[in-house]
């Protein structure tokens, strides 16, 4: 057997000379300090994250990954287009990598940005496994930049994977450490008055969920290139420069809201794919995202880049500076976020105790008595015709939040913290059209549904295991409908083909492979269907996806040789 020794120069790793395309992983047990508390994980080359992989596009790759756990391993690459075998979800497009064994991937590199790398293997990726991907485009960028650096951020817990899923399984909010308190029962009876608040209290008590509920999983430690805020990753710069930041958050379950406070940030590209410049304050970074964003410091003094949870339970922190070893303010963290009731999609305005569960839609008798309503029931709820949350025209209700992927009232609609802007997915245009302005062939709706008390969650009511594939015909034009039933935010994120996001802006809606859907929220988005062979489709929260929301995607038809294959796969027991 031919070996290859792949060449590491500062956490990337290039082909060695002689040798191009061709790169070596190894799958290691490996030691995390996060500066708050040290432990075992999982990583790449003996470190977690793993390193930087740089392609080139238009090139081809070979990636030899050996698997030195005792246990079975995968790698994914998050958002590369490629033939079905090398997407590495074992069950699906191949079946995994043994203890011991070494597999090679093999793809060509047809496309350009910041991308990134990880398990598909049990909670392997929340343990540790996962890197960076960066691919230089064939010809120039449509912006400058002078230097360039990865910010890859995750929640890193100091509990595996495994024993998360056991305690969130036993008890949904084991992990919530910002529940209301007694205070804040009295400061919200001062500002609304004590029946308003007892009445709300009572409202949530009755449907047996809290406000609280924005995260699943607190008590994380914010990494930023596996470095703690303690540790302070720092990134140098020339004042004058134009910084290009490759954002990629690769939490397990944590969105996060990005500022560098005194800096404004021009996002250029949003997974992977260039956008029309937009220049804002803060951005809210979905998990699987990625965002490129261009910063120019003109004085010689460091900055901070503050990545907040979404639910404001922790942080990441890093800092540019001229040099090493100097700091800027580190912000406060904001209040904690706290849910609404727009945010269980008008459940409110509902007669809950006349509603069908059969997926038909439910009573809505318009009463706002809650006394009889639980929570598993919501799984059969239809929020597809709210007023207000059908995206692809845009609509707000008045009064509304500015972001119109939000539902009008939601305690989770972000604002910036210094005021100013804050980057909403409505602001995302594409740079160029990567596909033709086409009409969709036909619609699918996806419902995402869940029961945050069995802590279940599914598409359609229906979890993984028990769900038939989404079937799609090679050339189709599939537009996807998301409506989120539940309380929760949800990456969802479709394998090996392009999601086209409808913001309402035609031929020019951005091309993303992860699309966020906010509680009470309807989101469009189409796929065009050129990859055959046999897809994930999941939301990207580590467990929910393990949880059951989670569908395979079989594309019928298209070249012969791959349909063959798929076929193949699917007789040697593909669809289990």
């Amino acid at each position: 057997m031919k070996v290859y020794l792949a060449g590491v120069v500062l956490g990337l790793v290039f082909p060695v000379a002689g040798m191009a395309g061709t790169y070596d992983l190894t799958v290691d047990r490996v030691r995390i300090d996060t500066g708050e508390f040290v432990k075992q994980g999982i990583g790449y080359n003996g470190k977690s994250p793993g390193p930087v992989l740089r392609f080139k596009e238009g090139e081809n790759v070979r990636i030899n990954v050996t698997n030195n756990l005792d246990e079975m391993t995968s790698i994914h690459w998050h958002g590369l287009i490629l033939p079905y075998q090398q997407d590495g979800v074992p069950g699906i497009s191949f079946s995994g990598i043994k203890a011991g064994e070494t597999f090679t991937y093999e793809f060509p590199i047809q496309q350009a940005g910041t991308y990134w790398f990880h398990s598909h293997s049990g909670f392997q990726e929340p343990d540790g496994a996962y890197g960076a991907i960066v691919i230089e485009p064939e010809g120039r960028e449509p912006f400058r930049y002078n230097r360039e650096y990865v910010v890859q951020l995750t929640d890193k817990h100091p509990y595996s994977g495994d024993r998360i899923m056991r305690n969130l399984k036993m008890m949904p909010d084991y992990y919530n450490r910002q529940q209301q308190t007694v205070g804040e029962f009295f400061s919200d009876a001062s500002e609304n008055g004590l029946l308003n608040t007892i009445q709300d209290r009572m409202a949530w008590g009755d449907m047996r969920m809290m406000k609280a509920d924005v995260e699943d999983l607190q008590g994380f430690t914010g990494l930023i290139n596996g470095m703690g805020p303690e540790q302070n990753w720092t990134g140098i710069f020339e004042p004058g420069e134009r910084i290009r930041l490759r954002f990629i958050n690769s939490s397990a379950m944590t969105y996060f809201d990005v500022r560098i406070p005194g800096l404004e940030m021009t996002v250029v590209q949003a997974d992977g794919n260039n956008v029309q410049p937009v220049t804002v304050d803060e951005f809210r970074i979905g998990v699987a995202e990625t965002y490129d964003v261009i910063v120019r410091p003109k004085d010689a003094r460091a900055y901070t880049i503050f990545a907040e949870s979404m639910g404001r339970s922790g942080y990441a922190r890093a800092t540019l500076a001229p040099k090493q070893g100097m700091e800027a303010a580190v912000p406060e963290l904001r209040d904690p976020a706290r849910l609404t009731m727009a945010d269980m999609g008008g459940m409110h305005d509902m007669d809950h105790g006349a509603m069908d569960t059969s997926g038909s839609g439910g009573g809505m008798g318009g009463s706002t008595g809650m006394s009889s309503m639980d929570h598993a029931t919501m799984q059969g709820m239809d929020h597809s015709s709210m007023a207000g949350m059908d995206h692809s025209a845009m609509t707000m209700l008045e009064g509304g939040p500015s972001d119109p992927f939000y539902a009008p009232g939601s305690g989770l609609a972000p604002t910036a913290a210094n005021g100013g802007k804050f980057l909403s997915y409505a602001d995302l245009k594409a740079q160029k059209p990567l596909y033709e302005d086409r009409k969709p062939t036909r619609e699918i709706e996806l419902r995402l549904t869940g029961n945050m008390e069995r802590y279940s969650w599914s598409i359609n009511g229906v979890k993984y295991e028990d769900a038939d594939p989404i079937r799609l015909k090679y050339g189709e034009r599939v537009r996807f409908k998301f409506v989120n039933t539940t309380m929760m935010t949800h990456p969802m994120h479709l394998h090996g083909m392009w999601s086209i996001l409808d913001v309402g802006a035609g031929k020019w809606n951005p091309v993303k492979h992860t699309v966020s859907v906010q509680p009470g929220t309807t989101v469009y988005m189409e796929t065009e269907v050129d990859a055959p062979g046999q897809w994930a489709f999941h939301c990207h929260l580590s467990y929910h996806a393990a949880a059951g929301m989670f569908r395979k995607v079989i594309v019928e038809g298209g070249p012969d040789a791959t349909q063959a294959k798929a076929d193949l796969v699917a007789e040697e027991g593909g669809d289990a």
